[in-house]
């Protein structure tokens, strides 16, 4: 029998519940289910009884689909306050004529998990950039140089210990078991985005209801991190307060008549809204709505760029945009980026699904979903966490190493100072197993 996987996606707008399997074909969705969020706020849990409420209903119907309990799920994790930082940690070694080992630069790394941040926060992963080895500069793989110190640049993304706690919380109160947490911006990444441009240089932003996450590829690594704490619902309230309709009056007036570029919207059109309670109706025209949603989808570009600089890889993008999640819907938003950002654009569904009956998940509001369902089956290849990890799986985040190691100063250097690049240090995947004890995953 072949392996199932679950995962939910604890979304701002929906929590989204699937199950699947790897096939030779791809990934294919035994069962899907969905329904409106409650209690989670800007990609946080905030109310565990809601989220509860919500959670429990999707979790018995996709029971009933497929026949078999949801044991165990994987869950993805994101939030406003999730950041990345670039950070440096410098060894003297006391042989500059002995070889550096593998043992050395896995140690260097480990410690990485013990930088200083903010009271809580936790780091969540480490990716390494490149290294310094004396007047060698911007090395990929240092095993093997001799030198009398070693400068190791690294990426450290950092978020909330509460948030995961509370995504904890709500999932376990379900009665299911926290198999693995994934930081949401790196699951979806691996369901819309090609190797090439990750090679070449992407941006994928995932414009959510509650957030728009963003995360830089280059030279197969990832370069930077952010959530950008609105997304698609604010369009909708600056609709619902400009135009005085409700909430679901103006998503219903986003989806089917709005336009983020003014000049591409159409001439002496107009929307009839009906009268309340006995008044006349009235008319709202194309270019005005239009003008609204412009304008919000102005600041959330400044927003992307803001990130794109601080990353400093702005001038390395030649992949351009990649838009995914629900918000990457709206009329005219491609040539839209591209002419308020000078970037090429796209907007990206999940690859690699394949999906039965009237589940229809590979649509850009299910790419985290679909990604976390990705990583699950691509983490299972992975040789037993177990054991050490070796140079490349450093390299490529395959594992994380438990906490508990003495602390070592580093250096955090301002964001965007990194401007390293190096290729083939691989994909990375994400494991947040820091923020609970072994025994919390033990059957």
């Amino acid at each position: 029998m072949k392996k199932t996987i679950s995962v939910i996606d604890l979304g701002t707008t929906k929590v989204v519940c699937l199950t699947g399997i790897k096939t030779p074909e791809g990934y294919k969705v035994l069962a899907a289910c969905e329904a409106p969020s409650e209690g989670i706020m800007r990609g946080e849990v905030v109310n565990n009884q809601s989220v509860l409420n919500t959670l429990k209903p999707l979790l018995e119907e996709l029971e009933a689909r497929t026949g078999e309990p949801v044991e165990e799920a994987i869950v993805g994790i994101a939030g406003q306050y999730v950041r990345c930082s670039s950070v440096s940690s410098n060894t003297n070694r006391p042989d500059h004529n002995k070889e550096i080992s593998e043992e050395e630069i896995r140690t260097m790394w480990r410690n990485m998990y013990n930088s200083r941040v903010k009271p809580g926060e936790e780091v969540l992963h480490v990716v390494p950039q490149s290294y310094h080895i004396d007047e060698y500069r911007d090395l990929t793989n240092p095993v093997g140089v001799c030198g009398s110190s070693i400068e190791a640049n690294y990426k450290i993304f950092i978020g909330k210990s509460v948030s995961a706690e509370h995504t904890k919380r709500s999932i376990e109160n379900a009665g299911v078991k926290l198999n693995k947490l994934i930081l949401e911006p790196l699951a979806t990444a691996e369901a819309v985005i090609q190797e090439d441009e990750k090679e070449l240089g992407v941006v994928m932003v995932d414009i959510g209801g509650g957030t728009t996450d963003l995360l830089v590829y280059h030279d197969n690594i990832v370069r930077h991190t952010a959530v950008i704490p609105f997304g698609g619902n604010v369009i909708t309230e600056d609709i619902r307060q400009g135009c005085q309709v409700t909430f679901r009056h103006a998503e219903q007036m986003k989806i089917q008549y709005g336009s983020c570029y003014v000049d591409l919207a159409p001439e002496n059109k107009a929307i009839v809204i009906s009268g309340i309670g006995g008044r006349e109706p009235r008319e709202i025209s194309f270019k005005f709505l239009s003008r609204i949603i412009e304008a919000r989808v102005d600041e959330i570009l400044e927003a992307v760029l803001y990130e794109i600089n601080q990353s400093g890889y702005g001038d390395r993008l030649p992949a351009g945009i990649v838009l995914t999640g629900g918000g990457s819907l709206l009329t005219h938003l491609v040539p839209f980026i591209k002419f308020k950002t000078g970037y090429e654009a796209r907007v990206a569904r999940p690859r690699g699904i394949i999906t039965q009956g009237g589940d229809d998940v590979s649509q850009v509001t299910h790419s985290c979903a679909a990604g976390m369902l990705i990583y699950g089956f691509e983490a299972q290849s992975q040789l037993s966490a177990k054991r050490e990890p070796t140079l490349t799986e450093i390299f490529a985040g395959v594992e994380r190493v438990a906490p508990g190691k003495t602390k070592r100063s580093v250096r955090v250097s301002g964001k965007g100072k990194d401007k390293i690049e190096k290729p083939n240090m691989g994909n990375i995947f994400n494991k947040l197993d820091r923020f609970f004890k072994e025994t919390d995953n033990e059957a």
